[in-house]
């Protein structure tokens, strides 16, 4: 579950940039490559702030990353 909330706060985060950038100012799409960063370095570092925040709220994960080996 929460990885399907990271990716949907991810794609609306980047969809809001472009909008941003085209309607309001170009300087939005910076707000996408922030996104886009942190997405990166998640995949490195497997630290990704969204889910700290749902863990926190009490977001359940999928079952095959909630099992401890």
């Amino acid at each position: 579950m929460r990885e399907r909330i990271i990716r949907a706060v991810a794609g609306t985060f980047i969809l809001t940039s472009v909008s941003l950038a085209y309607f309001v100012h170009i300087n939005w799409l910076w707000l996408g490559v922030f996104v886009g960063i942190n997405l990166l370095q998640s995949s490195f570092t497997k630290f990704c702030p969204l889910e700290n925040i749902l863990t926190y709220l009490g977001v359940k994960g999928s079952c095959s990353t909630d099992v401890s080996a």
